[in-house]
């Protein structure tokens, strides 16, 4: 079993990434859980094809679980569903001492995150991502969330799960179109951090989407490490963390202004990564060479790199409600080359334009 850690203090948990490793998760929680109340929650998705299966385990282990279904998408990922979660864990006397297990995708990650740090003032969970996307990036570093019709992720916290448990033979049962999703935020990291780690992908990209243990391991566990490690130096995003947002903010702003529906969160990031490519070159800051590096990653998977029919000036005005904004200036992360990125003010709402049209 491969293990990372997340240095926070008290506050610090393992990554554990291992092939399999979701029939092992009972046995893992005997010694430190033994005694707690466990409560699963999962999408109706996940439920049936992995849910069911891990509740099973527990049962042989001689432990009950209680799941918690959210429908799958979302439109679970509201305070509507957190609440319905709240009732459930008052019906059943759930206490501080009860464990929360996020069984899913980036959607049931934040939705139980967010449940589990405003219950009681906060009780335990334990991330157990399903997709590409939450694996290498959503249940990594404590952010939980649900959306509002107006904007993505702007009722949440920040609260630290108790461990993350990987389990990458479960992604052989991922859509591809899923797992493109997830390579997005995969090609994010060598963006912002680490140029060897984007050719990596890039000259190994054919092993990875057909999923080859080797080369999939290897970015599951790099991309853990960069978050990680960002994290450890800026656990609430007062600074560097802010970095983790490159191809966000059009990102979220796509999506808020689609309803969350008809593209995935990747096919976003991917969408405003390369809106913030091209600013970065228009700018001076970014090679033209290195933009069109990134660009033509994404396209080579399938990833939209165009804003889809959606009028600019709705997407400028989106950016009003983005969590970056400080001082009513938006703050965009920017590229000045693969591998190190810049936090810029006060981009032009006419240069945005011409980018986000192009």
């Amino acid at each position: 079993m491969e293990k990372l850690s997340v240095p926070l203090g008290e506050r610090s948990y393992g990554i554990y990434v291992e092939k399999g490793l979701l029939d092992s998760i009972p046995a893992l929680l005997e010694e430190m859980w033994r005694d707690a109340m466990i409560v699963l929650v999962t999408d109706s998705r996940v439920n049936t094809i992995y849910g069911e299966k891990l509740a099973r385990r527990f049962l042989e282990e001689g432990r009950e679980v209680q799941v918690i279904e959210v429908p799958e998408g979302e439109r679970s990922k509201t305070l509507t569903w957190a609440k319905t979660i709240y009732d459930r864990l008052i019906s059943l006397h759930a206490d501080r001492t009860t464990l929360m297990l996020a069984l899913g995708g980036g959607v049931v990650g934040d939705l139980t995150g967010f449940a589990a740090a405003t219950f009681m003032r906060g009780i335990p969970y334990i991330q157990i991502p399903t997709t590409l996307l939450a694996q290498v990036d959503s249940s990594v570093g404590g952010k939980t969330a649900v959306n509002h019709p107006r904007g993505k992720n702007i009722i949440g916290a920040f609260y630290q799960p108790k461990a993350v448990f990987i389990d990458t033979s479960v992604l052989s049962s991922l859509p591809e179109r899923e797992f493109l999703s997830g390579m997005a935020e995969v090609v994010k990291y060598g963006v912002i951090r680490d140029s060897d780690f984007f050719y990596y992908v890039r000259d190994n990209l054919h092993a990875i989407l057909n999923k080859e243990g080797g080369p999939l391991t290897q970015v599951v566990m790099k991309s853990c490490s960069i978050k990680a490690e960002v994290v450890a130096e800026d656990e609430k995003e007062t600074g560097l963390r802010t970095i983790l947002n490159f191809g966000h903010s059009v990102g979220h702003a796509v999506e808020s202004l689609k309803g969350y529906e008809g593209l995935k969160h990747g096919e976003c990031v991917s969408i405003g990564m390369a809106c913030a490519a091209r600013v970065s070159v228009e700018l001076g800051l970014c090679p033209r060479g290195d933009a069109e590096e990134l660009i033509s990653l994404l396209e080579s998977m399938g990833l939209p790199t165009k804003l889809p029919e959606l009028d600019p000036e709705d997407v400028i005005a989106a950016f009003a409600l983005d969590k970056k904004v400080m001082y009513g200036k938006m703050r965009l992360v920017l590229i000045e080359g693969l591998g190190k990125v810049v936090i810029k003010e006060g981009v032009g709402e006419d240069l945005l334009r011409r980018c986000l049209s192009a």
